[in-house]
C-alpha cells in the first residue's frame, strides 16, 4: 500500500485500520542513516515508534519499524535539507515549505485545505462544517451574537478553503493574553484573571446597561465554562480596567523593552 504525499510516495501497512509508514524504506530514500533517525524518534516526545511484522525481500517475516503519517510529517519537516542526497533535496524542500504554509493557515486562518485532497476528503471537511454549524445554532440564546457570527465566518472560510472575512474589532480578546502583554507572569496571571475578569464586566454594565455576552471556553481539563465574550472592541474596557486596580500593583511591568 502506498500513500503518495508532495514529499513522494511510501510504503504503508495497516495496523488496527490506519495506515503506518515503514520507516526504514522511507530514510533510506532520502539517504538518510536509518539508525540515527530511528533514535532521534525514541527521544522525541511528538513521535511514536511501533513494530509491525512484514515480508522481507528474502521471504521472511520480520518485525519492521512502523511510525504513523503524523510522525513523519514532523520528522520531516525536521531533517535538515543539507543531510539528504541532492536527489531528494529539492523534494524535501518543497514539502517543508508546504507543511510551514499549511502550520501557518491552521492558527492564521483557522485551518487550511489541501490542494490535492481528494473528494472523499473535501466531502468529510463539509462534513464536519455541517455539525459545527449546527453545533452553533444550538448555542445561538445563550451566547454573544457577535462571538458567535465571528465563529460562524470562520467555520464557513474553513469549509471553503478561503480566508475568513472578520472584523479585526471582532476578533476574541483574552484576559490571560492581555495580562501576558502587560508583563505578568503565569502564577501573575493565575492570581489576577478571576477578579480582573469581573471589574471588567462591571464596569461595562455600569456603561451600557448590561453584561457583557457569554460564549462557551474549552479549558485545558476538558471541561466547558461559559465566560464573558470579550473582543477587541472591549479592549479599552480592559485598559480601563488595568488603570484603576492594577497599574500601581504592577508598575515595572509595564514598559519590559525598555527595562535597564
Amino acid at each position: 500500500m502506498k500513500l503518495d504525499l508532495s514529499a513522494g510516495s511510501l510504503q504503508t501497512v495497516l495496523v488496527d485500520g490506519q495506515p503506518q509508514i515503514v520507516l526504514k524504506p522511507a530514510i533510506e530514500e532520502l539517504g538518510l542513516d536509518y539508525s540515527t533517525q530511528l533514535a532521534k524518534l525514541r527521544q522525541r516526545s511528538w513521535a511514536t515508534v511501533g513494530q509491525s511484522p512484514m515480508v522481507a525481500e528474502d521471504g521472511k517475516t520480520r518485525l519492521m519499524a512502523v511510525i504513523p503519517v503524523r510522525t513523519f510529517l514532523m520528522l520531516l519537516a525536521t531533517v535538515n535539507e543539507n543531510r539528504v542526497t541532492e536527489s531528494a533535496r529539492p523534494t524535501l524542500i518543497a514539502f517543508q515549505n508546504e507543511t510551514a504554509e499549511a502550520i501557518e493557515a491552521y492558527w492564521m486562518q483557522g485551518g487550511a485545505i489541501n490542494p490535492r485532497a481528494t473528494e472523499d476528503q473535501l466531502d468529510s471537511l463539509i462534513s464536519r462544517a455541517k455539525q459545527q454549524a449546527e453545533v452553533l445554532s444550538i448555542l445561538a440564546p445563550i451566547v454573544s451574537p457577535e462571538w458567535l457570527e465571528t465563529k460562524a465566518r470562520l467555520v464557513a472560510a474553513r469549509a471553503l478553503g478561503e480566508e475568513p472575512e472578520v472584523d479585526p474589532l471582532d476578533v476574541p480578546l483574552y484576559v490571560p493574553d492581555f495580562l501576558k502583554a502587560k508583563g505578568l507572569k503565569r502564577k501573575q496571571i493565575e492570581s489576577v484573571q478571576s477578579w480582573f475578569g469581573r471589574r471588567a464586566a462591571a464596569l461595562y454594565e455600569a456603561e451600557h446597561g448590561e453584561k457583557p455576552g457569554k460564549r462557551q471556553s474549552d479549558l485545558p481539563n476538558g471541561s466547558v465554562r461559559e465566560t464573558y465574550a470579550w473582543t477587541e472592541r472591549h479592549r479599552p474596557v480592559f485598559e480601563e480596567t488595568w488603570d484603576r486596580y492594577y497599574a500601581d500593583q504592577y508598575p515595572t511591568q509595564l514598559d519590559l523593552g525598555g527595562a535597564a
